[in-house]
């Protein structure tokens, strides 16, 4: 791929999903869009930029992109994010959210849905503390194609063995053929939507806590801070954040500092947050 291939390629994802595509990088370009090519039945790479350069085919453009920014998950991915909002985040909303016996949960690039469901696992788990609670999971994510995939909740062996205990696999999945589906019942706990970082969430309405994990490294750092101040506008006041483990807001935002003890999480500033409850009067 020529100089002017890559760069245009480049300038597309970041302008439509803000993912930084640096040259080193270059090699996830054939990897991803070879199959996109033969999807389209170009005969490679340079074909398909050349369709992409006219700009008059948008479905060609939004396949490309996805392609480009779908990543890999798996269910309770690094483990201790997950140990942290059964055991200090949710006795916490348990505590302060008992008067409206409510709260959010955000999965922001959930992917093929195995953190929305890792969550819901969790919270099944806790069931008899959440009796007469209403809990939301929203789950979203830029590729509609990946979200289609996380709404019907099969798996195959590979991805059911990647993080997820036994014991849950037999009781909140069943066998279909040589995949494995979650119930019926966990995959009603989470809504799926697309939504695109860059955009304003406002729409997506207040959150209690937020989970934009191993998202963040794909941006610059102009990118994320704005990502990073949109979330903040949708955060409860006392709500948690949660980011990867080589992401931090440290030299990226002020709205958000880490929570003392607990890598990983991180909430608002006292100033930010006592400028939304005083906005919220």
């Amino acid at each position: 791929m020529n100089v002017s291939d890559f760069e245009f390629i480049a300038k597309l994802l970041k302008d439509r999903s803000g993912l930084a595509l640096t040259k080193d990088k270059a090699y996830l370009l054939e990897s991803r869009l070879n199959p996109v090519a033969r999807k389209w039945n170009f005969a490679g790479i340079d074909e398909l930029i050349q369709a992409l350069r006219t700009g008059k085919d948008e479905k060609l453009t939004v396949d490309v992109v996805e392609a480009m920014t779908t990543n890999e998950s798996f269910f309770f991915r690094d483990q201790r994010p997950f140990e942290q909002f059964r055991t200090i985040v949710l006795p916490y909303l348990l505590e302060h959210r008992a008067a409206q016996k409510s709260f959010r949960v955000w999965s922001a690039a959930c992917s093929s849905g195995q953190e929305p469901y890792t969550l819901a696992m969790i919270l099944k788990e806790e069931a008899a503390k959440l009796a007469g609670w209403r809990v939301e999971i929203l789950a979203t994510d830029l590729s509609s194609e990946i979200l289609d995939k996380a709404r019907e909740g099969l798996y195959s062996q590979f991805e059911v063995q990647r993080g997820l205990p036994v014991s849950l696999l037999v009781k909140y999945f069943k066998q279909v053929g040589d995949r494995w589906q979650i119930s019926d019942e966990l995959r009603s706990m989470v809504q799926y939507r697309p939504f695109n970082l860059l955009d304003n969430p406002a729409s997506l309405g207040r959150f209690d806590v937020i989970f934009c994990r191993n998202v963040l490294i794909y941006f610059d750092p102009p990118t994320k801070a704005k990502v990073l101040d949109n979330i903040a506008q949708q955060m409860a006041p006392d709500g948690f954040l949660y980011l990867g483990g080589a992401e931090t807001v440290i030299g990226t935002t002020d709205r958000f500092e880490p929570m003392p003890g607990q890598r990983g999480i991180y909430t608002l500033t006292k100033a930010n947050a006592a400028a939304k409850v005083k906005a919220a009067g």
